[in-house]
């Protein structure tokens, strides 16, 4: 917001000096003030509306509310239950396990009632009660000798083959590197912490410069593996979630771009957000499904199917309702959300699209209500000689559901697709907890190592492997792949 001038303040006597000077010193003075006033009005407008967004109407982050955080109001009606587990749940508790790995055993030496001996008498029965922990764990330490012998016939020597990855006189293993490359990849500490926790663990300090090559190592074997997972989003997958975010790279903004599905994540880094860097990632050029995103300008640079996110357009008619409040808005919102339900109570008769009636009453009342927005946001009168005409949030989102209407209710149109993006934003919410946790990346290779990682990490969690045992792969060349991905495609 650019800064304004001091408002010149008039004293009595300079008011009644303009005054004497006639009606047009007059008229100029009260048209001066005038244009003032609208300026400051404006200004008021705009603070006012900043300060009216919260994570709940807008696109803002929950972490924005502070501790003015507003109160949740759903759209889901609701469903009358309380909460927590329903009739017929199954609870979950420890199980009794029918195999110990250790039998405790307490004997009773004397009668607690006449204190008589009862040492050499057979129990009749046991009370048992099972503990579930952790033995007390540290560095094991296995030295690889090679046999050397003197050929008795030649009189050459031969030696002993090590075991694969055996190749240094000291080194680490792949189970605690495999750990450190959890701490520091997925669970996000940073490099010192995640060396003190493997000394807390183990009593065995692990230098930065370890950790670091071992998450490179990781890196280095999955890389062939997200490719493949990008060629399978790029040509083969009908619904892809996209989004991006800023991350800082030794001080500088860059950006992390997400392609993913509920079965696959690829992450990428580059210095732009917009098409340069979607043309240098190479998925949006040739992708083949539909492409779930934001809205975000760069988006329909492709002439791919696109879908909007709907999460987004209710927050920001949400923000409307609050702000500025038309009938239209209340009813686009009651609109969508009914769509939602039809969708959602058809898929769940195992049908796979609605019945011609509800398309034709649903674009007929959806195409009324863009009219009547339209109509009652009108454009801005241009003040300026050039650029663009300012517009209200209220007729940027109109031309929004006018021109990209069919991306706005591609979920109704096509089941496979999504109402919102909630997908890509799960998956890139991960990024912003690193940068809160960690910061920046001191580097553009460490960056690009934690994409590699982290879009690894997440294929596999959704396809529910664990992720100590797929990093514990990597680090002895046999990197997970999900059976779907083909590697030589």
């Amino acid at each position: 917001m650019q800064q304004m001038e001091p408002i010149r303040q008039f004293s009595e006597d300079e008011i009644r000096q303009i005054y004497r000077q006639g009606e047009d010193a007059v008229v100029q003075l009260v048209l001066a003030m005038n244009k003032e006033i609208i300026l400051l009005a404006a200004r008021v407008q705009a603070l006012e509306d900043q300060l009216a967004k919260n994570s709940r109407n807008s696109n803002k982050p929950p972490s924005s509310d502070g501790l003015n955080k507003p109160s949740p109001k759903s759209l889901r009606k609701r469903h009358g239950r309380k909460s927590g587990g329903q009739p017929g749940h199954t609870g979950h508790t420890l199980p009794i396990a029918k195999e110990p790995d250790c039998i405790e055993r307490h004997l009773v030496n004397s009668c607690q009632h006449c204190h008589g001996s009862l040492e050499g008498i057979e129990a009749s029965s046991y009370e048992k009660r099972q503990v579930y922990d952790v033995p007390v764990v540290r560095i094991e330490v296995t030295e690889h000798q090679a046999e050397i012998k003197c050929c008795p016939r030649c009189g050459e020597f031969s030696k002993g083959q090590f075991p694969e990855g055996v190749t240094q006189p000291v080194q680490y293993g792949p189970e605690i590197k495999a750990q450190a490359v959890y701490f520091n990849q997925y669970q996000l500490l940073p490099l010192d912490r995640t060396g003190e926790i493997i000394e807390e663990l183990y009593g065995h300090r692990m230098a930065e410069g370890t950790i670091l090559a071992a998450c490179e190592e990781v890196a280095a074997q999955v890389q062939a593996g997200n490719e493949a997972i990008k060629k399978q989003l790029t040509e083969k997958e009908e619904v892809v979630n996209l989004d991006e975010t800023g991350v800082r790279i030794a001080g500088g903004l860059n950006w992390l771009h997400s392609t993913s599905t509920d079965r696959l994540t690829y992450f990428a880094i580059h210095p732009k957000r917009g098409q340069k860097a979607m043309d240098d990632i190479g998925i949006l050029p040739h992708l083949q499904g539909y492409g779930i995103h934001d809205n975000w300008a760069s988006y329909f640079k492709y002439p791919i199917k696109h879908g909007l996110c709907n999460g987004h357009h209710l927050r920001r008619l949400k923000y409307l309702e609050e702000r500025y409040p038309q009938n239209w808005v209340t009813e686009m919102i009651e609109l969508l959300v009914k769509i939602k339900e039809q969708v959602d109570t058809a898929k769940r008769a195992s049908q796979t699209c609605l019945t011609p009636k509800q398309l034709a009453d649903n674009e007929r009342q959806y195409d009324l209500l863009v009219i009547q927005g339209l109509q009652a946001n009108t454009p801005t009168i241009q003040t300026k000689k050039r650029g663009r005409i300012k517009q209200s949030q209220a007729k940027n989102l109109l031309d929004t559901f006018r021109d990209h209407k069919k991306a706005v209710l591609a979920f109704m149109y096509d089941f496979k697709v999504p109402f919102d993006n909630n997908q890509a934003e799960r998956d890139i919410r991960m990024m912003k907890v690193k940068q809160k946790i960690s910061g920046c990346f001191r580097s553009s290779q460490g960056a690009d190592v934690f994409c590699q990682i982290r879009s690894y990490i997440s294929t596999a969690r959704k396809n529910k492997q664990r992720v100590l045992d797929v990093i514990r792969l990597a680090l002895i060349s046999k990197p997970y792949l999900p059976s779907f991905v083909s590697l030589y495609a």
